[in-house]
């Protein structure tokens, strides 16, 4: 090996052995404190060295400064110095604002106590764990289970109790943790899952969930498991209105549902981030969180809205198939879908139009929509075309502003950006994001008064996310934030 090859091995040995370093802090600090490390959104808990690495290469080039590896040790290190009550800080925000206001302060300690200061004391946010019940273990539901489980911690926010589904024999059971083991898009669980038959549960993570056979969401007495004041998440998708979803309110131990579906009638459509705080939660008992497309669509849509205006637009959505569909082709209730969907490109309807009215009341009647399933298995796109009441000075200033509310503000957890020409379906597999938006693809008129937005979404994933968020939020389970 020559010295020039060895110096530059060695090199990249000690960015891992810091990287390990910082995975330590990130660990010590969720475990112990419940607080939670991230960077630009991006997961540090249970991290691996060369993620933390590439994190870092992704925020330097993000924010165009030279955010090191070594400032973000440094930063864990002094927030670790302090009495931090249960939050999610971002490193990256905090090492931008370092970089730029760093002289006007005696030491890095001094700086992140400065910043920090509204969240040292364990008094500035107490938290009473929430149990919860996943009624129905499916696409959805097995992702909603894997998330909740490796965001336990301390087990201070959502505690998965028990899930529900309509066969609980063992070999039921067996199967279903074979599913949640591995997921053919999603890949491996990074977790324990056990099966104990004996008592009809699975230990996943050290922690039991009771599995637990149920014909009607009426039927089930969750206070002998111990379950109390549980909030049902319903991912089956059967009951949609007040009246059906109500009867989970019938069973003992239950006291609030959420639904993985857009809700009929007066039941509250929720996209987290954008119109979640316009509801109190002790005014309803059940709750919508929308469905994937909504959640990938409004919160862009609600950038462009403050800044602009909306006159009118179009939502298409190039969608993966669904378990709706069929392999081959059959017989099948609504047009088209019939047909294979491994196969064919599908032309379908989409409430997605009016699904942004319940979210964002004054679009209402100006948004049209549709929508094209194709064969991929995950990962969809939604094309907004979107008529400006304000002109834009150009597609640079648009993507500007959306680059902006991703990194910073209220809805940084619901949009990502990319501005790769390299960009396809399969790199947002995972996202955490509701939306991530393809800036070299989006396009202006020449009058500069429409826009179109490509918008990519993981709607498993990326949509599992929002509604865990949601769940948090209804739970009054929300730690202290600093993005």
């Amino acid at each position: 090996m020559s010295q020039a090859v060895a110096s530059k091995t060695e090199y990249w040995i000690t960015k891992e052995k810091k990287a390990l370093e910082l995975i330590n802090l990130v660990g010590n600090l969720w475990f112990d404190h419940s607080v939670e490390l991230i960077l630009f959104r991006r997961q540090l808990v249970d991290a691996r060295a060369s993620e933390i690495l590439n994190h870092h290469e992704y925020a330097r080039n993000y924010i165009n400064k030279p955010l090191t590896l070594d400032i973000s040790v440094d930063l864990a290190k002094a927030i670790a110095a302090l009495e931090i009550a249960p939050s999610r800080i971002d490193l990256g925000v905090l090492g931008k604002q370092w970089l730029t206001e760093g002289v006007q302060y005696k030491s890095i300690d001094d700086f992140v106590g400065d910043k920090l200061a509204g969240f040292i004391g364990k008094d500035k946010k107490q938290l009473k764990p929430k149990d919860v019940v996943l009624y129905g273990f499916g696409r959805i539901g097995r992702l909603a289970a894997r998330e909740i489980m490796t965001q336990t911690g301390k087990g201070e926010q959502l505690r998965l109790r028990a899930i529900v589904t309509r066969e609980n024999s063992d070999a039921a059971i067996l199967k279903r943790a074979s599913l949640l083991r591995k997921d053919s898009v999603h890949g491996k669980f990074r977790g324990t899952v056990i099966e104990d038959l004996e008592n009809q549960a699975l230990i996943i993570n050290g922690h039991k969930v009771h599995m637990i056979t149920s014909k009607s969401p009426d039927d089930i007495d969750y206070e002998q498991y111990g379950i109390k004041d549980a909030l049902v998440i319903d991912n089956t998708g059967v009951w949609r209105d007040q009246e059906g979803l109500s009867l989970h309110l019938k069973s003992k131990g239950v006291s609030n549902v959420l639904l993985t579906a857009p809700g009929k009638g007066n039941i509250p459509n929720i996209v987290h981030g954008v119109n979640h705080l316009q509801f109190n939660t002790e005014d309803h008992n059940i709750w919508s969180a929308a469905s994937c497309t909504t959640n990938a669509i409004v919160p862009v849509i609600d950038v462009i809205r403050k800044k602009y205006g909306i006159a009118s637009g179009h939502i298409e959505t190039v969608h993966s198939y669904t378990n709706d569909q069929n392999l081959l082709d059959n017989y099948h209730k609504k047009y088209r879908r019939g047909r294979s969907a491994p196969m064919n490109m599908v032309i379908t309807e989409t409430g997605a139009a009016s699904a942004v009215s319940k979210v964002i009341p004054e679009l209402a009647g100006k948004m049209t929509g549709n929508a094209v399933r194709v064969p991929t298995p995950n990962v969809s796109l939604a094309i907004l075309s979107l008529n400006l009441e304000k002109a834009a000075d150009n597609i640079e200033e648009v993507n500007y502003i959306l680059k902006e509310a991703s990194a910073f503000g209220p809805l940084a957890e619901q949009i990502d950006y990319s501005t790769s020409n390299e960009f396809v379906s399969s790199d947002v597999v995972g996202n955490s994001h509701a939306s991530v938006v393809d800036a070299p693809a989006n396009l202006i008129s020449a009058d500069k008064k429409n826009v179109v937005i490509y918008a990519w979404y993981d709607n498993e994933y990326g949509y599992t996310r929002q509604v865990v968020r949601l769940a948090k939020y209804l739970s009054n389970v929300i730690r202290l934030t600093y993005y």
